[in-house]
Formats: structure tokens, C-alpha cells, sequence
């Protein structure tokens, strides 16, 4: 039986922020271990990497890279840490983030708040390098010029970095999503994929709130400047019908409400790209079934967070394994082969 049931009670007790600080450091005291293998049936190799389960922890959990060992040995096949910006910065002010525990949904409005790169930079140096570890990148909120930021995260944080995410979809940060409008995008491409590193691939987090010619926009930039991968989708401004007391409060939402819009938008960049780009699918994940639609519609990997508050850590291996029968269900020897089927 699974004892995040027994504590989670314990933990809603707590402020929000006040428990994923406490959950960050009990994680940090966790002793580095190996994961149980996955099953081969589920590797996936997406830009050159060799992703031995597709299920990974979305960026926003880990946001300065205390924990990615603890969640690796907790059973993801990949980690995502940060956002990470140039310089240290407080984020919003707060209270900042919500449960909506009648809707299995967070509201936040953290405003990128990290201890900057430099000190994420040296955590993730020391570590052995084992296991699938990426770094999301992003501007600091006061950035005269905030691609100029994103080239920096790029350049610094590519010697610790499997892959390299470019943030510019979060809602919190006023003005970050106009970098998804079509000059503005080519702009930060151009000025990121310059200072690549050979052999790190750069993946582009795109918003669940796009228009039909913002999606092929932003597919056909993404194409042109060789980006590796898409990242579909962050949290959303909009707001279906919710049942919390939390449900007024600013900033974006995700978990089970953000699920039917976040498979439209993988849908939908599916068919902008035509297939070019390896697209993973973020949002609204809480199941094996959950992760197996998004796989069907063309993701090669899926991320989660939002899910694991209501339903502990051990949901990235439940999904894992649960993914098997599904396969098998339907014919597939491999994970690999249901991808966009």
C-alpha cells in the first residue's frame, strides 16, 4: 500500500510553499541511489539522448537542483531542474502558490524564484553524472535585455546540462510569453542556437494559450533554428469551471483542468510540425492512461508535477509500469512504435 495517502493530510496542513520547501530539503537528505531498471520496452531516444523511461519531473519542482538524484531514485526516467535565471531573484511576492484539491490542480504565480545559476551551476557539478538530467533556462524578471539572458543560461549551464530547456512560456514573468511572437522568436533562436554547445540539445517550452498562427509560427521557427525538441505545454491563464475557494487567484494553472487543452496544443503542434520535432507533453498527467493519450497524439515523452501533490512519488513508476499492459493491448512491441499512432 502506498503511505503518501497516511501523510498527505499531514503535509495539506501545511501553506503550500511552506510544504514543498520542507518536501526540498527531506529530499536533499535522501542517500543517492540507483534506480530499479526499467523495462526495455519503454526506452525512447528523443535528440540524441537515451531516455530509459519516458516519464520525467517537469521543471518548477526542482527549481534549484537540490534534488534531482532523490527524484531519479524515486523512479523518473528523466529530471528537469530550475527555472533557472542569470542572477539570483526573490520571485512574487507571496502567497504565491494554491492547491485546488477539489479540482487535483495548483495555481502558481512563483515569478522564477531560484538561487540563480551560478549556485545551481556547482550542485550539479558535484553530482556523479548518472541518469538524464536537464536544465530549463529563463530571464530575470528586471533584464534589460532578456535574450541576452537566455544566451547566458545557454552558455553557462551546458557543461551540467543534458538538455537545455528555453523557457519563455511561463505567465508569471510580465512580457516573458511576448517572446513567443514571431520576430521576438526568431530574435531569441537565432541568438541561442549560436551559442550552443555541441552534442546539448535545445529544447523551446511553449503555452498552452496559443492561437492557430501563433502554433505554426512557432513550429516553423522552431524547425528552421534546428531546435531538438518541443515542449508542450506550460500552465494556462484560463480558467474552466473550478470548484475551489483558490479558484480566483492569478497566475497559471495546471494539473486535471489544464488535461484537454494541453492535448489539444500537443495535437495541434503535432500537426505543425508535421512530425519534424520530437514533442514532449506536459500537463494534466496523472495516470498511465493520461501519459499513454499524450504518446497516441505524438509526444515522445511526457512530464509531471502538479499530479505528484495529490498523488505522491511514487506516481512516475506507477505510470511507467503501467504504460506495459497498454502497449501490449494494443499490438506495440516497443514504446517507440505507439508514438504518434
Amino acid at each position: 500500500m502506498p503511505l503518501y495517502p497516511l501523510f498527505r493530510p499531514l503535509i495539506f496542513a501545511l501553506d503550500a510553499e511552506r510544504a514543498h520547501r520542507l518536501t526540498i530539503a527531506a529530499l536533499e537528505t535522501l542517500p543517492a541511489r540507483r534506480p530499479r531498471p526499467f523495462d526495455p520496452r519503454l526506452k525512447v531516444r528523443v535528440a540524441g539522448l537515451d531516455f530509459p523511461s519516458p516519464v520525467g519531473l517537469a521543471a518548477g519542482f526542482d527549481k534549484d537542483a537540490r534534488a534531482a538524484d532523490a527524484m531519479l531514485g524515486l523512479g523518473f526516467g528523466f529530471v528537469e531542474v530550475g527555472t533557472l535565471t542569470p542572477r539570483p531573484q526573490a520571485g512574487n511576492p507571496q502567497p504565491r502558490l494554491f492547491r485546488l484539491a477539489e479540482d487535483h490542480a495548483v495555481i502558481n504565480r512563483m515569478g522564477f524564484n531560484n538561487g540563480g545559476q551560478e549556485a545551481a551551476f556547482h550542485r550539479l557539478e558535484a553530482r556523479p553524472r548518472r541518469g538524464i538530467v536537464g536544465v530549463n533556462v529563463g530571464a530575470n524578471k528586471d533584464s534589460p535585455d532578456r535574450i541576452a539572458d537566455y544566451v547566458e543560461g545557454v552558455r553557462a549551464m551546458a557543461s551540467v546540462a543534458d538538455y537545455l530547456t528555453v523557457n519563455i512560456s511561463s505567465p508569471n514573468t510580465p512580457g516573458l510569453r511576448a517572446l513567443q511572437q514571431s520576430e521576438a522568436l526568431d530574435a531569441l533562436l537565432g541568438a541561442v542556437t549560436a551559442a550552443r554547445t555541441p552534442g546539448v540539445p535545445i529544447i523551446l517550452k511553449v503555452a498552452p494559450d496559443l492561437e492557430p498562427a501563433e502554433i505554426d509560427a512557432i513550429a516553423r521557427s522552431a524547425i528552421e533554428h534546428r531546435i531538438d525538441a518541443l515542449i508542450v505545454a506550460n500552465t494556462t491563464v484560463s480558467r474552466p469551471p473550478l470548484a475551489s475557494r483558490h479558484a480566483g487567484e492569478g497566475g497559471g494553472l495546471s494539473g486535471e483542468p489544464l488535461k484537454a487543452l494541453a492535448l489539444r496544443r500537443l495535437r495541434d503542434f503535432r500537426a505543425a510540425t508535421g512530425g519534424a520535432l520530437p514533442l514532449i507533453a506536459a500537463g494534466g498527467i496523472a495516470s498511465a492512461q493520461d501519459a499513454y493519450a499524450r504518446i497516441r497524439a505524438g509526444a515522445s515523452l511526457v512530464q509531471l508535477y502538479s499530479a505528484l501533490v495529490y498523488q505522491g512519488p511514487g506516481l512516475a513508476r506507477r505510470i511507467a509500469d503501467g504504460l506495459l499492459p497498454l502497449l501490449a493491448r494494443d499490438g506495440f512491441a516497443t514504446l517507440e512504435q505507439a508514438i504518434g499512432a
